[in-house]
């Protein structure tokens, strides 16, 4: 439970009321906020006691689990964990080959001896407490300070809770922020580094659809995975090792064979990304008019030069299929986001609103004095952020190169490891250098020379382009660039990867234990090319961490403004997504997209069927799925409404990226299925909620129940699930 302190009792006082007269199913909503919402989670049809559910230590909260980007959940009490198909498409990647493609094939471990290690660096995170500590970070900070002083003391006081936090290897903790700097959560999560792969069924049913269906309805994918956390034999977190057992969780989901009914209550626990509800107007314009289609553009042609210099089902490409399913699903959220923009009236909303606050503040001469100024100052920092947007966004990509980036990590990296471990940048101190080293290992897993060699001319075409004001003068030195002409730079790169040595796992790990001096003078063009940059790279970091330490002064205040103001209309009021556990809650519900199309929240086997072309890289299908629905051996999995069995449905649950994997759960908490998408004209929610529009995509529990049974033959899985029927 979260201890609340004195000096934001009236903040949490707003919330408190507010939420009781929110929007039915809008809302991300923190553990500690659930009894706040009690009468709505009851009318909504909820059968748990939401006390209870505010509980971590209790069911269901400490059956859902953290994958890091993607949320999970205990299946049974051996460790078993569900999740999305392609939040475990990494490590099917990791595991696969062109002789034994995983991603095609698919993978059922018949017993736990057969279980594959997942990709490096894969973790399953347990959150066992969460404490404010709003005090702690930002009570003792001079009122003096600003700009980088004040970054860098709000930087130090949440490392040194963090220090304090992690007593061993077996805990990873964040300090978390909510309404933009107004509060601080300290979280502690119990992290499991051994987690092996399961199940996983074959692409063309867990990826049915492709890139074609992504965001859209009617859907027919079965987005799901098994992993298992394991542990030391003393049943404390460890390394891989044969002898590990698997972890004894407290708690796990029963599955309900049945699956949900329309207009049945559901509710989603799990870890959303990143939500954007409370940004302004200005920050609104400049993301849906530049930043969005532009790096929909960026992200697309990343994909084209890939697919360009790899062939398809070739060990190249296999090495970025999770790379390229990032890409493209990214590419059409930000069309489809931008399409929604155009379309809707959110910008003068957002203007409107803010028009509406100045006139509430102005008249009152006390909340003025303390607010009034907030949004003019915000919007004068968010104007210094945007001064180089195209230069920032377009380095952004080249970095995605692994050569460049690496390059510079590993040589920044020597820089830190010169400073004592508490005064380094987070990424940099001993509790992430396990992880780092496993990144430098795996590095190869997801690169191919060529293939970089090929992104990074194209991005460096790009970057000759720019404005001659933001063009970089260490990087136009380097590549020997002289006006528009790419002639030295593609010499040069070519020279850099025939020479380099940073291809070689081993190579990497030994830079990883050199100094920062040797590494400056080191005779590897890469590191040469990093060492060249480094003074650049330093400054603008500390240009970027003045305007975030001003930021953090100026954003929490425009938020206890538009807290207090939104208090004052009965609005709702929750924290934006931000990676921490939360919970949402509506019902299983159909949608009209437009004037005469009434969308249904059930899809079934035969439509599935129906999208079959065979050999198609998106809906072709497993022969002994086909033959199971055209022969429809439904048996106990048969939905007699539906006349067949369920594959996805549709809910009007609050989610955003990071509640993919998140189960979802019926009236009594049990497991009904896996959340996985959200429909084309929900997109926008990650700025504004539309409940008209909003709907999340969720795969069946009877979808899953029936390919593990008839089409995947894992019955050992099934054995070990506590089925309701």
């Amino acid at each position: 439970m979260i201890k609340r302190k004195r000096h934001e009792k009236w903040l949490i006082g707003a919330l408190t009321i507010v939420a009781s007269q929110a929007i039915a199913d809008e809302g991300m909503w923190q553990p500690h906020q659930l009894p706040d919402i009690k009468q709505q989670l009851i009318d909504a049809g909820l059968k748990l006691n939401p006390d209870d559910m505010s509980d971590l230590s209790k069911f269901p909260m400490n059956a859902i689990i953290s994958l890091g980007g993607c949320t999970a959940s205990f299946l049974s009490p051996q460790g078993l964990v569900v999740t999305n198909h392609h939040c475990a498409y990494r490590s099917i990647q990791h595991n696969s080959s062109e002789a034994n493609n995983l991603l095609q094939n698919g993978f059922v471990a018949n017993n736990k001896s057969d279980e594959l290690p997942a990709a490096p660096g894969s973790r399953v995170y347990i959150t066992e407490s969460l404490s404010d500590v709003t005090e702690k970070v930002t009570g003792n900070i001079s009122s003096e300070l600003s700009g980088n002083a004040y970054y860098e003391a709000v930087e130090n006081n949440r490392k040194r809770l963090i220090a304090e936090c992690e007593v061993s290897q077996d805990y990873r903790c964040t300090v978390s922020s909510f309404h933009g700097g107004a509060s601080y959560v300290l979280i502690k999560l119990l992290t499991i580094r051994d987690v092996r792969l399961a199940y996983a069924p074959p692409s063309s049913i867990g990826k049915f659809g492709g890139d074609t269906d992504n965001w859209q309805w009617p859907r027919h994918t079965g987005d799901w995975a098994f992993y298992r956390a394991y542990v030391g034999k003393d049943g404390k977190p460890a390394d891989y090792s044969e002898d590990n057992v698997p972890y004894q969780n407290k708690a796990f989901l029963k599955v309900n064979a049945n699956g949900v009914e329309e207009n049945d209550y559901v509710m989603i626990l799990g870890y959303p990304g990143t939500t954007n509800r409370y940004r302004s107007s200005l920050e609104v314009e400049s993301t849906f008019t530049w930043t969005y289609p532009t790096a929909k553009q960026y992200r697309e042609e990343f994909i084209d030069v890939i697919k360009a210099h790899s062939k398809a089902g070739s060990d190249d490409r296999i090495k970025y299929e999770s790379t390229i399913a990032g890409l493209a699903n990214y590419a059409k959220n930000y069309g489809s986001m931008v399409e929604s923009y155009k379309k809707g009236d959110m910008l003068e909303r957002k203007q409107q609103l803010e028009s509406d606050l100045a006139n509430w503040l102005a008249a009152s001469p006390n909340m003025n004095a303390k607010y009034g100024a907030s949004l003019l100052l915000l919007n004068q920092l968010i104007g210094e952020s945007e001064a180089t947007k195209e230069r920032d966004l377009l380095l952004a990509y080249m970095g995605r190169t692994s050569l460049w980036s690496s390059s510079k990590r590993l040589l920044r990296l020597a820089y830190e490891k010169a400073k004592p471990d508490a005064e380094r940048d987070r990424g940099y101190q001993e509790r992430d250098m396990a992880r780092f080293k496993q990144s430098v290992q795996a590095m190869n897993s997801r690169f191919v020379a060529e293939v970089d060699k090929a992104l990074l001319k194209h991005f460096m075409a790009k970057y000759v382009e720019l404005p001659a004001q933001q063009r970089v003068a260490t990087i136009d030195a380097f590549f020997d660039i002289k006006g528009k002409s790419l002639v030295n730079a593609y010499k040069k790169i070519d020279s850099m990867y025939a020479e380099t040595t940073l291809v070689d796992a081993d190579s990497r790990l030994a830079i990883m234990e050199q100094d920062f001096d040797s590494l400056s003078n080191s005779n590897d063009p890469f590191m040469q090319f990093a060492a060249s940059q480094f003074e650049y790279d330093m400054s603008q970091e500390k240009e970027s961490k003045a305007l975030a330490g001003k930021l953090q002064q100026v954003r929490p205040e425009y938020m206890k403004a538009l807290i207090a103001f939104k208090k004052s209309r009965d609005e709702a009021v929750y924290a934006d997504a931000n990676s921490t556990l939360r919970i949402t809650y509506g019902n299983v519900t159909g949608y009209s997209p437009q004037d005469g199309l009434q969308a249904t929240p059930f899809t079934t086997a035969e439509g599935m069927l129906a999208k079959y072309i065979p050999g198609d890289d998106e809906f072709d299908m497993p022969e002994s799925l086909r033959a199971a629905i055209e022969q429809k051996r439904y048996g106990k999995y048969l939905n007699k409404k539906l006349g067949s069995v369920p594959i996805n449905y549709l809910s009007t649950v609050d989610i955003t990226g990071g509640n993919s994997g998140s189960p979802t759960l019926n009236a009594k908490g049990e497991f009904v299925g896996v959340v996985f998408d959200g429909v084309y004209e929900s997109i926008i929610g990650d700025w504004d909620y539309d409940p008209t529009y909003n709907r999340a995509i969720h795969a069946s529990s009877t979808y899953m129940l029936w390919v593990m049974d008839e089409v995947d033959g894992a019955k050992s899985l099934l054995d070990e699930l506590v089925i309701v029927e």
